[in-house]
């Protein structure tokens, strides 16, 4: 069965959240897209359905400040106002009769640096975690020439960063500078020892935003169960069907095994 509902923010800005029940349920994972994502993406959708296969309560939410439901404009985005709506999302549910502690949390790039910032913070409230294509600071970030880095200049200096949505064709989307200044304060190595819990890493062979060697200063770091899959050929975000089926069975054979 699947529901959605709009509820409101710490800034009572509107919030779009989906919510698929299985017939026996049984867990509850959170799941998060990334930056001017939104709940409905196949890659999302592909995680989502892996939990419901296994009898998951599975919650997903447009953030504000995206190009999904909820309130707010694109180029507003922060890791901050990210991870504040997650949080919300978080605190709505535990008034619901299904909410149960721990639950899974699973992300796609600034969504996986929300969801390790939550696990960080909130370590003994989740069961484990999965970032795919995983944001891990703001300083590799900047220091990465083959994603947005070779345009940091000129966003700097104009102060937009203006790109065509690949998830949306037509649309334009244009982000202020100040969306790295705030991606500067966060960071997930300091803390990763507190990510004691099973992690399931993701990423794309070809992806130049998050890159492989990001994901594995992570991995060599995560002190408990770990996992980390290089999926060939695939860029940041997945899009492919044969991609899209290896996430899935990966997905499905992490979720039996916790």
């Amino acid at each position: 069965m699947q529901e959605k509902i709009f509820i409101k923010n710490r800034k009572k800005q509107k919030i779009s959240v989906l919510i698929d029940k299985p017939e026996n349920p049984g867990e509850l994972v959170f799941i998060m897209h990334g930056l001017g994502g939104f709940k409905e993406q196949p890659h999302i959708e592909t995680y989502a359905q892996a939990f419901l296969e296994n009898n998951y309560v599975v919650v997903r939410f447009d953030t504000t400040n995206t190009l999904g439901e909820s309130d707010g404009k694109y180029e507003d985005a922060t890791v901050t106002n990210y991870y504040e709506d997650l949080e919300d999302v978080i605190e709505w549910t535990k008034e619901q009769f299904w909410y149960l502690e721990p639950f899974c949390l699973v992300g796609h790039s600034l969504g996986s640096i929300c969801i390790m910032l939550y696990a960080e913070k909130y370590p003994k409230k989740i069961k484990a975690v999965a970032p795919t294509s995983a944001v891990i600071s703001g300083k590799l970030s900047i220091e990465n020439k083959s994603g947005r880095g070779d345009n940091l200049d000129e966003w700097k200096r104009t102060g937009w960063l203006v790109e065509s949505s690949n998830s949306k064709p037509g649309v334009i989307k244009r982000l202020k500078w100040s969306h790295m200044e705030d991606r500067l304060k966060y960071d997930l190595l300091p803390n990763v020892a507190k990510l004691t819990m099973p992690v399931l890493l993701i990423v794309g062979e070809k992806d130049d935003s998050t890159p492989v060697e990001h994901q594995q200063l992570l991995y060599e770091k995560l002190p408990g169960r770990k996992e980390i899959y290089i999926i060939k050929g695939a860029k940041h975000t997945f899009r492919e069907k044969r991609h899209l089926d290896e996430i899935n069975r990966i997905f499905n054979r992490w979720i039996k095994n916790l």
